[in-house]
Formats: structure tokens, sequence, C-alpha cells
């Protein structure tokens, strides 16, 4: 259990003293060069800004968002809107209009600080008339003030303004897999339980040395790595862009580093470019010559220094946790969700199984309902979702268990398995029901997959969408190509059908011609499929695959 000093406002107050002249923030510029924050400047900083705020009037208690990538400016506006004694709101950079406008006019934001975005054209116009804006650069929103301008004009916030462990600190708003985004509310007290449970398990220090590039606005980038570097007093490095990223994580050498499944694939398709897939098994098991390739493959992904890697976000198949075992990095799959603030469960060293998402972290109680479904009690429970106090109060048992929506089982050792979501169900014309998320996670595991949908409510037998791999979709127009990839296919399909159940057996495998995308709303700005838009983008093509009897269909 957390206490009063165990405060992620409270512990930088601390580090303010403590660590004054230590590096805190370092963040890349255009051209290669890096500005640094040490915890003294960048308190003074946010103490400055927190000045600020206060002099615009706004009410205690009330949401300041925050509309920007990952940045160091982005953590000072976090601190500074928490000491002047506000509620902060991240919105995903890549959001469109209506939804901006929908969670800004939702969360009553009085101001809004504004960063570096690649679509501010169009989203500007979705900043209601009223909102106090803040940019991060000059020439960005016209008449709004610019942080360094603020900085110099206002003086530092005095003392240590407390903020008590039962007052709101964040509303996270979910990525909209399941409809519009739900705004989470969280309590100090449930960041500092997330905080002081993962320094537990991963025994975190000022030493660590953490990449931001997961986006800040989901509950694990702001859990895992946001609110744990400020509460160890860690170093927190961030990524400037795609072209930049590998540049990145090399200057940051992270010693814990978190991903999601899509990119730990991504890392290791790049890795088969380098070294075809066969010829590097057979090279890591060569004496001396697989110790050298191991630290050379590593070295070139920039983790050579990573003690610990986490998976999270959904399920990573236990083929490429194997893939990464074997190239000694341990990674360890976690499970959570927005409504305990990234706080449940996590897989232990020497305690792994595969096809399971780890035990309960410390003071997290875990148990499966009668219907199935995951229930989680812990302190870092949420408050409540904003403004629906009816859907806060059917998201829980009534001896205060959260409902997780999601399916799973428990072992002896009590780790966790899930096997589908609850509302993800669907069932066939035979009256069997199929939970798609356990065969797409076997689809997924194959290097010719980028992403899968499983679907077929009302049909004899399901069938899946497939997204070919990023770096071969191209290559498949080649007739040559696509013949190869079209038998890999058949071989997949047969394969995941003989881990089936008669019912589940997928009927066929249709290869889309398209990308999904967060932009044209098949993928939430977390890289899970939207499956209602996906289903609904193909629904007028699936009598005549049905018709086709292949089991491989392209478009």
């Amino acid at each position: 259990m957390s206490s009063q000093s165990d405060l992620v406002l409270v512990r930088l107050y601390r580090w303010e003293k403590e660590l004054k002249d230590r590096v805190f923030l370092t963040q890349p510029l255009p051209g290669g060069s890096v500005q640094t924050f040490t915890f003294g400047q960048a308190m003074d900083e946010a103490r400055r800004m927190a000045t600020y705020l206060r002099s615009l009037g706004i009410p205690a208690g009330s949401s300041v968002a925050i509309l920007s990538k990952n940045c160091a400016h982005l953590i000072l506006s976090d601190i500074a809107i928490w000491m002047a004694g506000y509620v902060s709101v991240v919105i995903y950079p890549t959001l469109g209009a209506d939804t901006i406008s929908y969670i800004l006019t939702h969360c009553d934001a009085k101001a809004l600080f504004i960063g570096k975005l690649d679509a501010w054209e169009s989203q500007s116009e979705a900043v209601p008339k009223g909102v106090a804006c803040i940019c991060y650069q000059p020439g960005v929103h016209a008449g709004a003030p610019v942080w360094n301008e603020v900085i110099k004009a206002s003086p530092p916030l005095a003392g240590e303004p407390a903020r008590s462990a039962d007052e709101a600190a964040m509303i996270i708003y979910t990525s909209g897999s399941t409809g519009k985004p739900k705004g989470v509310t969280h309590s100090f007290g449930a960041m500092a339980t997330a905080c002081v449970g993962f320094q537990q398990v991963l025994a975190v220090t000022h030493d660590d040395r953490f990449l931001s590039y997961l986006p800040l606005a989901h509950v694990f980038e702001r859990a895992a790595v946001e609110c744990v570097a400020m509460w160890a007093g860690c170093q927190l490095f961030f990524a400037d862009s795609l072209d930049t990223f590998v540049a990145d994580i090399k200057r940051a050498r992270p010693t814990l580093f978190q991903s999601v499944p899509r990119l730990w694939h991504k890392f290791q398709q790049g890795v088969f470019e380098k070294f075809p897939e066969d010829k590097l098994r057979t090279m890591l098991k060569v004496p001396i010559l697989g110790g050298i390739l191991r630290r050379k493959v590593l070295s070139g992904l920039g983790l050579q220094h990573t003690r610990m890697a986490v998976s999270g976000s959904a399920a990573i198949p236990t083929e490429l946790l194997e893939w990464y075992s074997d190239l000694g990095l341990e990674m360890l799959e976690g499970y959570a969700m927005s409504e305990n603030f990234a706080y449940s469960h996590l897989a232990l060293p020497g305690r792994t199984r595969s096809g399971f998402v780890g035990e309960p972290l410390p003071n997290v109680q875990a148990k499966i309902s009668a219907q199935g479904e995951v229930l989680i009690k812990s302190p870092g429970i949420m408050m409540g979702y904003h403004k629906d106090p009816q859907l806060t109060a059917a998201s829980f048992t009534e001896d205060g268990f959260l409902k997780t929506g999601d399916r799973g089982e428990i072992d002896e050792m009590n780790r966790l398995k899930l096997t589908g979501r609850v509302k993800e169900l669907f069932k066939t014309s035979k009256g069997k029901y199929v939970a798609p998320a356990p065969i797409e996670n076997m689809l997924n595991a194959d290097n010719h997959v980028e992403q899968s949908c499983v679907t077929g409510p009302g049909q004899a037998q399901p069938f899946a969408l497939i997204m070919l791999a990023e770096i071969l979709a191209p290559r498949a127009k080649d007739p040559s190509v696509r013949k190869i990839v079209d038998g890999s296919l058949r071989a997949l399909i047969e394969k995941v059908n003989r881990h089936l159940e008669d019912h589940e057996k997928l009927e066929f495998l249709v290869v889309v011609n398209e990308s999904w995308k967060v932009r044209n709303g098949l993928l939430t700005p977390t890289l899970k499929i939207r499956r209602d838009a996906i289903e609904a983008r193909y629904a007028a093509h699936t009598e005549q695959w049905y018709e086709q009897r292949s089991p491989v269909i392209w478009m």
C-alpha cells in the first residue's frame, strides 16, 4: 500500500532537492542535437508554468488538456498541471478533429497545451471557444502564448503544493475500440500504488533509463514509463520521429524497455531483413559465434543494456517471446487496462508459463466469475468513468471487483490466461460461440501476418481477414512472390485449424488489399483492431467469399 510520501508530486519535490543537477529529461532536436533538463531545471519550469495556469483563474480541480506527441514539455506540463491544482488530460496526437472536440468538451477542459503535431491544420478547429491555449513552439496557434515566453515572464510557484491521495490526478480517455472514448478518472493514490508495486517487482533505481515513444495518452506508457520515471528519479528519453527512432533508442540505451506486440514483431522482421530467419537460428546455436551474434542483434536494436523488457496492451505470441529469449532479452508479458492504471498482472522471471500473462502484482486480487469473466480489485482501480456514474456502477461487482470484460482462467500458481473478450464472442449458424482473440493471436504469430480479424457471425464457420506484414505486402504484387505467400498462408490455416475445435475452424483466409491504419479508422491509436469498423468495411463481400470455397482468397 502507498503512503503520502509515495505520491508522485511528493517524490518529485524530493528529487528536486536530492537530484537537482542530475539529468531527468532528454529531448532530441532537429539536426541530431538534444535538449536536457535536470530535475532542478524541470521543476523550475513546471513551477513557472503552474503560476501561469493559476493566473488564468481556472477553478481548482478543472481539467487541463495536452495535445502533443511525446516530448519533454508534455512531462513538464503534467507536473505543472498537478502543482497548480488541476486534472491532466493527455489526448492522442493522431486523433481527428471530431474526437478531439468530443474529449475537450466532455472533460470541460479550461486550457490546452499544444505540442508537435502532424495534422494541426485539420485538428485546430476542434478547440472549443474559451479554451486557453499554450504552445510548445512559436507559430502554431494564432494568438496563443509560447512556453518559453510564459516561463520567462512567470515566477516559480513557491513551496510544495500538496495533492491528497484521493484527489483526481488525470482522466485517461480509452482508445475507442468499442465506440466513443470513455474518460477513466484516476487518483494520485492509484498512481502511487502502481509506482510502488512496479518498483517492488522491477527494482527500479535512479540509474535506470527509459525511452518514451508509445503514446503518453495511453495508460501503459503513462503508468509504466512516465510515472515510474518520476517516482523513482530515472532518466527519461524521447524518440523524435520514426526516421530517427534507431538513433533515439541507441542514445537512450534503455535499461527497462516497453513495447506492444505489433512493434516487437516489427523489430523481429527488421532483424530478419538482415539475417534470414533459418540462418540466424542456426548461427545462434554455434558456441561463441552465437554469443557474438546475440550482442550484435541486440546492439542493432539498441537494447544491449536492457535488463528487462515488457510487452503489453495486447497478447503476444509465445513464439515471439521465445525468439527474444533466445537472443538473451528477458521479456515479461503483462496484462492490465485503463481502468486499473495498467496495474494488474505481470509475468515474473522463473515463473512464466506459455499462454499466460503473469500473476497479480502486489496488492492486486484476481478471480474468475461464474460466467468466466476476469475480475480485479486493487488500490490502483479507477475512481470511475467521468460523467457516467451509471456505467461506473455497472463496471463493479457488489464486492468491489472491477469487471474487466475479458474471459480467462487462473492456474495453481495464480497465473492468468486470457481466453477472449466477453462481448466479442459471436455465434455461428450452428449455434456455437466463437472467441476471435485467441485465434487471431495464433494467426498474428506468423511472420506473413501483420494483423488479423476473425469474424463470421451467422455463418456455418468463421473466417479471418488478413493484413500482410508491412515489409511483405508490396512484394506480394509480384505473381511469383504471391504464389509463395499463398502457399504459406494455406499451410498457416491448416496449422491453426489443427488447434481449434470443429466449430472454431476457419473456413478461409482473406488477404485484404489495403493497410489497416489509425487514420483510416481501422486501428485504434494503440494499434488494436477496430473490430466493428473492419467487419463493416468488408461486409458486402462476405457471401461472395463463402461461395468461392478456397482456403486463401486475395481481394
